[in-house]
């Protein structure tokens, strides 16, 4: 078995936020592979956060962030468990960097429950549809198929789900994996409740003609 030094367990240590003795165990358990070490401290992570799903997150702050001038501007809404977790810098930090991945990656709801049963069946339907016309798949069964259609739905939430999305500062990890390390670095539960995303023009239709040209012809 490959020597832990203090050295990489301190690394480890600034690298995801767990403790001494977590990441010695981990690096332990991983043969000294840092990456490894990662992914299985992320797997602690995640076991650790589904036994605070339970608990009330009632606390929190709401943050913004505006971009390209003044042209996109997002509020979002963050939950923990304690006001002293909320006015932490990791915990605000956290806020502005999930405020600053919505303007950047336009997600349209926070989690897959939340995207409405119709939308999902015509993704669906939509999926199935080009899995069949494509020539290639023509004589596979129903279930390869479907597994087709499973693979481009999972595309679909990771395009417009926010925790389905990988993150835009570290795309190696997605936002959901992101506030599970946060989860299992603070002890507590931690959620995005809402967004709002805003575009400085969205939805508004624009003249096309020439509005110069137009009161100047009226001037005449």
């Amino acid at each position: 078995m490959p020597e832990i030094t203090a050295a990489a367990v301190k690394q480890l240590r600034e690298k995801t936020g767990a403790g001494m003795m977590e990441c010695k165990n981990a690096l332990v358990e991983a043969g000294g592979n840092e990456e490894k070490a990662v992914d299985i401290l992320r797997e602690r992570g995640l076991a650790s956060a589904k036994k605070r799903e339970g608990r009330i997150a009632a606390e929190g702050i709401v943050g913004s962030y505006i971009h390209m001038g003044g042209k996109v501007g997002v509020l979002v809404e963050l939950n923990c468990e304690t006001d002293f977790v909320a006015r932490g810098e990791e915990f605000q930090q956290l806020v502005k960097d999930i405020a600053m991945h919505i303007a950047a990656a336009e997600p349209r709801y926070v989690s897959r429950d939340e995207v409405p049963a119709n939308v999902l069946e015509k993704e669906r339907e939509i999926a199935r549809a080009q899995a069949k016309n494509e020539p290639k798949n023509a004589n596979k069964p129903e279930q390869i198929i479907d597994k087709i259609v499973e693979g481009r739905l999972k595309n679909f939430f990771e395009e417009t789900v926010l925790l389905d999305q990988p993150f835009v500062k570290d795309p190696a990890k997605t936002v959901g994996e992101l506030v599970t390390e946060k989860v299992a670095k603070t002890g507590e539960r931690i959620a995005i409740r809402r967004f709002t995303r805003y575009k400085m023009g969205e939805g508004l239709e624009r003249r096309a003609d020439d509005f110069g040209g137009e009161v100047a012809s009226l001037l005449q």
